[in-house]
């Protein structure tokens, strides 16, 4: 049974910086490229981003370059999402999945608020 399970969420002020997790189950991580998603209230989910079993990243939205990025450690079937400078605009639920076509299971996400 596949499960993903996010973490590191919360509530931040602008230009603060958080660290995301993903701890990945029922699947092979290792051969996968995971991504990271988000949906902020009232909107689509959207890709942020995607790396590969390689460890390349690409950051697929334009408002989150040059300030987030993603690492994973394959031995630890763990994603990971390192946010900085963050701003109110990126208050959202994150999630992780397989990229860039999800699977259908999907965690229950991180609930990320940036308010000051």
């Amino acid at each position: 049974q596949v499960q993903l399970v996010e973490s590191g969420g919360g509530l931040v002020h602008p230009g603060d910086s958080l660290r995301l997790s993903c701890i990945v189950s029922g699947f092979s991580f290792n051969d996968k490229t995971m991504g990271w998603y988000r949906q902020a209230p009232g909107k689509q989910r959207e890709l942020i981003g995607l790396i590969s079993p390689g460890h390349i990243a690409t950051i697929s939205s334009h408002s989150v370059r040059e300030r987030f990025t993603l690492s994973r450690d394959n031995a630890k079937d763990t994603l990971y999402l390192h946010m900085s400078d963050l701003k109110p605009e990126d208050t959202a639920v994150y999630f992780c999945n397989k990229a860039p076509i999800p699977l259908d299971s999907w965690g229950q996400g991180t609930q990320v608020t940036v308010s000051s």
